[in-house]
């Protein structure tokens, strides 16, 4: 009877994560898509696709370490085969550099919509379109029923989907998955000439049945990388005898 009860209350949180985007295969196991440390603060440690991911970046600094974030998201998402979407009223992205996080330019569809409200329209839609493996879509200001639409358009299309929020006037509460926070940091140089390998603080704020979470990344041979922080260790102090 206890097992039972247990198998049931099982599938029904295996259910759940399912709707909520959290992967699942046949036996019921962790589908992985590649992630590392970041996946470890998911349910089941599985990274939501097919759902909608708010990002908010408050300067133009931001801005760019955030689009490099998602790029690397992006492109394993995409593996070797689908199509992406970048959808943005201002051109900060440079298509070539992409490829430093695994992204092949000729395979993503950018559009610059004159309006934001066209924008968002172009980001809907392109979230009904099963044959897309992730859309991009960098507006200002996103309202919970703006937000709600995108995310029953993916429920449908299992499109997974990015709002990155420059500088929004009300951080307020949408129907997004998560919500995150990209800084960009220094980077190591190792004494070789350049600017060595991109690093972010990487912020977890919110993110449902899940646990928020705070990284130091870095994005090294095609991956990502938590940065271990070095431990300081302070000398003994001998003790003089006095006397």
């Amino acid at each position: 009877m206890v097992e039972a009860k247990a198998d049931i209350i099982r599938q029904l949180q295996q259910e759940i994560l399912s709707l909520q985007g959290f992967n699942l295969s046949r036996k019921g196991q962790a589908a992985k898509i590649g992630l590392g440390v970041l996946e470890e603060a998911f349910p089941q440690q599985i990274f939501p696709t097919g759902v909608v991911h708010e990002l908010i970046s408050e300067s133009p600094e931001q801005a760019a370490a955030t689009n490099g974030f998602i790029a690397g998201i992006a492109s394993t998402l995409m593996q070797s085969t689908g199509t992406g979407l970048w959808v943005s009223n201002h051109c900060t992205i440079y298509p070539p550099a992409l490829q430093l996080f695994g992204l092949t330019p000729e395979k993503i569809l950018f559009i610059k919509p004159t309006s934001p409200k066209d924008g968002l329209w172009a980001i809907e839609e392109a979230l009904k379109c099963k044959a897309i493996a992730f859309v991009v879509g960098e507006i200002k200001e996103l309202n919970f029923n703006e937000s709600r639409r995108l995310q029953l358009a993916v429920e449908k299309s299992k499109v997974t989907g990015f709002i990155h929020r420059v500088q929004p006037k009300l951080q307020n509460t949408v129907a997004c998955v998560t919500r995150w926070r990209i800084k960009p940091i220094a980077s190591e140089t190792n004494g070789m000439p350049g600017t060595g390998f991109t690093r972010w603080e990487v912020q977890l704020c919110k993110v449902r049945n899940g646990r928020p979470h705070t990284w130091e990344l870095g994005w090294e041979n095609g991956s990502f990388r938590c940065i271990e922080q070095p431990i300081l260790t302070i000398p003994a102090i001998k003790e003089r005898k006095t006397g």
